[in-house]
């Protein structure tokens, strides 16, 4: 009869029940560890998809609106349309049909944020204000005249009212209201009330009464930001040499009064602007993203526009790059994140082929009498598989259950795969060991132990296609890189590593054993001897599959460590350049001296050791030639003992102070050839020989007396370090503070109480910025999940081993105990014969990571892992995989540890228990 349609009859129990009442604590821990492999499968592409959906969100809410607003913009209507309907055409009504009409047109999964969004009529080009008591920069100020919607709820009056459109404006109307913002209003020295006439409106100027000065509600939002003109007026400068600076500011009129600006010179253009909703946006929708806003700009969206906003109509946005930036970091990031998702997938599998191990070789008595009795392979096989489906298949879906309840924003069918796959694994694995192991009835077990195996073709001509394949997939990630996450072979890199050693030290294992056994044998005692003999006479799947499984997990938690070593130190290193001490104390551009007494308030600050004054001219300039052309320059004042003594502590090109002092003289004063430290690149162009330097510190004249890459002051810059005292004006600019625990707040105190204007920059908040990005953050948690996890596995794998062969030892050690050995004795042997093999994989693992990191990290870039660099911006420096020598001796000790500790404990448990318990007729051991 089948086994899935067994019947159940009188008096004869259904065998999955009785197995699971014989064994209930094996089938709890079999299907806890299931649980934990499916919740971990299923949340490690929830945790991928999540991290990236918030990392595309920030990108595109943290990038300026400017950039990622959707404009759609129509010209004025041409002028061979009458008035009437060209004025028609710009007021709120029609701008507002338009509106909705867009909306309905733009492509999925673009989405519109209504609530920063807008549209109106402007003046593309800014017209002149003519009033002469508007400040005046080289020239006088100009406006962009702005009739945008939605005025009243994005802004708060603190002044007037809003303005408003009094009777029907039209195109000859030369009389309008308008708002201002409080910035506007303070730069151009407006109030409600003033007057302001603004050129370009034919023969008499249009003359704009201010009405009322707003607040922003949002000031960064896209209704305020998409055009910051309106929000603060900035400087602009015309074309010519020497460029003619203005003011550039912004009028806020009407709605309705927008036809007044078809009589202007502005060049008047409709617009409907839409902010990008992210609220719905995930990392899978990038590619139509990017496609629909490239159809949009130029294809057959565009046309659809154009039916509703006019055949001229035009789409214009940055969004593109915004995402473009987004996908490169995702580009570099997610490689790299495969190869640690693989070496831990891979050991979780060893693992659950380990936990069917331990069953079949439990319960391989049983197994061999059912088939010496006549049992079928397919239906031992069935009823294996259906005990096993009960406990796997409940847990798996329980693990992915907790996935999808612990990660949001993710998709649910890679969960479902990841948890389905694993169940499968867990099913299979006693079917397939039992089919395996019994294809033919046996009347006792074969000998099969490593002194006793050989090596057969079939295993040699695969350990050979192994080696081939890890040699093959090194040589690619070293040569290109982790370029593609797709690449399997590069991403089981670490994996196929770690399988050679594996294989490997399985063929090195008896020998070490028997170069032992030689010497014991001759010795007086034979614990020693015992425990070697047992290690060499360990079967070759009870020692292949937990050897393979602790390389694995240490080789994982090696190169997982190394990551995150290196990660941090490229953090630490990053929030060093940006700030050259521990904190950086200086004035707006570094260009202003410091006011008196600031220097003594920082020194007071509880935690500083030490504050180095220095003067910085970003301005300086190298003249060059005969033809008097000049270069630009970073000049650096500092006094020379102290500030080597800050080089020296950061580690940023260290030199002896008295490089810095010319060789004779009793000082360095001024008017005389300056010894100065200079970067490569300005070494090169200044070459050996003196040169004049001209700054706002004094003109002076240097000559190079050493080279340095980088120096605290300006660690991102070519710079020229020179002596203060050699220079006319030596104030310093800038403060670079040292010390174990500054006090960043208080540091901050301290200056706006010395002076004001003066900014802080932490390097622990640098540091603390550089970690805050979604993507970097994310991948790093998963890392760390990853280290921790195979951690973990190998601490199972190491108890699956000891677990598969402690019946053996508690038997071996009662029959030693009637022949006379002591409970001293048993000890020492126990803990002895679990030695070897923790030994060999401790050692193993730490060789099999300490190579895998060395020959991964030439192709392993964790720059844009460890920095979020913004986009455009140059890396600041770079980030390679380094051997973290914790992460390969933590786990290697903790693995011989615990392996002596559980033989210490089951020696104890032994020894209180009879010799009669553990020898009695019919026991399996």
């Amino acid at each position: 009869m089948a086994w899935w349609r067994q019947r159940t009859e009188r008096g004869v129990a259904p065998w999955v029940r009785t197995r699971l009442r014989t064994a209930p604590g094996a089938a709890v821990a079999f299907g806890v560890l299931v649980l934990v492999t499916a919740f971990l499968a299923a949340a490690l592409p929830r945790a991928l998809d999540a991290y990236e959906t918030t990392g595309l969100r920030q990108e595109i809410a943290g990038a300026p609106p400017a950039a990622t607003s959707v404009e759609l913009s129509a010209p004025q209507p041409g002028l061979e349309i009458a008035r009437s309907t060209r004025e028609k055409a710009v007021r709120p009504p029609a701008l507002a049909a338009v509106r909705r009409a867009a909306l309905a047109r733009l492509p999925a999964p673009l989405r519109a944020d209504t609530t920063e969004s807008a549209y109106g009529v402007r003046t593309s080009k800014s017209l002149v204000g003519l009033n002469h008591w508007l400040p005046v920069i080289d020239a006088p100020p100009r406006f962009t005249l702005v009739a945008q919607s939605g005025l009243a709820a994005h802004s708060i009056v603190r002044g007037g009212r809003l303005p408003i459109a009094a009777g029907e404006v039209t195109a000859d109307t030369r009389k309008v209201e308008a708002a201002v913002t409080e910035a506007t209003a303070r730069t151009l020295r407006l109030r409600v009330g003033s007057v302001i006439d603004v050129d370009g409106f034919g023969g008499a100027p249009l003359v704009v009464r201010i009405t009322g000065i707003v607040e922003p509600r949002h000031p960064q939002g896209g209704y305020w930001s998409a055009e910051p003109v309106l929000r603060t007026p900035g400087v602009a400068a015309d074309a010519p040499v020497p460029p003619q600076f203005y003011w550039d500011a912004g009028l806020l009129l009407a709605p309705g009064a927008a036809p007044v600006l078809l009589g202007s010179q502005g060049q008047p253009e409709l617009y409907w602007r839409f902010a990008p909703a992210t609220d719905r946006l995930t990392a899978q929708d990038v590619p139509g993203l990017v496609s629909r806003t490239a159809s949009l700009e130029g294809g057959p969206e565009l046309l659809r526009m154009r039916e509703v906003a006019g055949g001229t109509a035009a789409v214009a946005t940055d969004l593109e790059t915004v995402v473009g930036s987004y996908t490169t970091t995702r580009a570099a990031i997610t490689p790299v994140v495969a190869v640690g998702a693989f070496g831990i997938g891979a050991v979780a599998a060893v693992v659950l082929v380990m936990a069917g191990g331990l069953v079949a070789a439990r319960r391989a008595a049983e197994l061999a009498l059912l088939r010496a009795r006549g049992g079928s392979l397919r239906g031992i096989a069935g009823r294996l598989l259906a005990e096993t489906a009960v406990v796997a298949v409940p847990a798996a879906a329980a693990g992915l259950l907790l996935a999808v309840l612990t990660v949001d924003e993710a998709r649910l069918l890679p969960a479902v795969l990841g948890a389905s796959a694993v169940a499968l694994l867990a099913c299979a694995v006693l079917p397939v060991r039992a089919v395996v192991a019994h294809r033919r009835p046996r009347a006792h077990a074969e000998r099969d132990d490593l002194a006793h195996a050989r090596p057969g073709r079939r295993r040699t001509v695969a350990e050979l296609t192994v080696l081939v394949l890890a040699v093959g997939s090194v040589v690619a990630l070293r040569r290109r890189g982790a370029s593609s996450a797709g690449d399997l072979l590069v991403s089981a890199a670490p994996v196929l590593v770690g399988l050679i050693a594996a294989l490997v030290l399985v063929r090195l294992y008896p020998l070490p054993l028997r170069w032992a056994a030689r010497p014991a044998a001759r010795g007086r005692g034979v614990v020693g001897f015992l425990s070697l003999a047992r290690a060499g006479r360990s079967s070759t799947v009870g020692v292949a599959l937990p050897l393979l499984a602790l390389l694995l997990a240490l080789t994982t938690a090696a190169f997982g460590g190394s990551v995150l070593a290196g990660v941090s130190d490229a953090r630490d290193r990053a929030a060093l350049l940006a700030t050259g001490a521990d904190a950086r104390i200086a004035g707006p551009g570094e260009v202003t001296p410091l006011p008196v007494g600031v220097a003594g308030a920082v020194r007071k600050v509880a935690g500083v050791r030490a504050v180095t004054a220095v003067r910085i001219e970003r301005t300086a300039e190298l003249t060059s030639g005969g033809a008097g052309a000049k270069e630009g320059l970073t000049l650096i004042g500092v006094e020379p003992a102290s500030y080597a003594r800050l080089a020296r502590q950061t580690g940023l090109g260290a030199f002896p102070a008295e490089v810095l002092k010319p060789k004779g003289a009793q000082g360095a004063g001024t008017g005389r050839v300056l010894n100065a430290v200079a970067s490569p690149g300005l070494a090169e162009r200044l070459g050996r020989a003196p040169c004049r330097i001209t700054s706002l510190a004094g003109d002076i004249t240097v000559r190079i007396a050493a080279v340095r890459s980088r120096t605290p002051a300006a660690p991102g810059a070519d710079f020229l370090l020179v002596d203060a005292a050699g220079l006319t004006h030596s104030d310093p600019t800038t403060l670079l503070a040292t010390g174990a625990a500054l006090d960043a707040p208080a540091l901050r105190t301290a200056v706006r109480g010395a002076g004001k204007g003066l900014t802080v920059t932490s390097r622990d908040e640098e540091r603390a910025a550089l970690s805050d990005a979604p993507l970097q953050a994310g991948a790093e948690r998963i890392y760390t999940t990853a280290a921790l996890a195979g951690a973990g596995y190998a601490v199972l794998a190491l108890l699956l081993s000891l677990l598969q062969s402690a019946p053996e030892r508690a038997a071996l050690l009662a029959r030693l105990r009637t022949m006379g050995l002591t409970s001293r004795q048993g000890r020492r042997l126990l803990s002895l014969d679990a030695l070897p093999q923790a030994l060999l994989a401790a050692s193993g693992g730490m060789l099999a990571g300490w190579a895998t990191v060395r020959l991964l990290a030439p192709g392993i870039d964790l720059e844009r892992l460890a920095l979020a660099t913004a986009a455009g911006r140059a890396p600041v420096i770079g980030a390679s995989l380094r051997t973290d020598v914790w992460s390969l001796l933590l786990p290697a000790a903790g693995t011989v540890l615990l392996a002596w500790a559980v033989a210490v404990a089951q020696a104890w448990w032994a020894g209180r228990r009879t010799s009669i318990t553990e020898l009695r007729t019919g026991g399996m051991r």
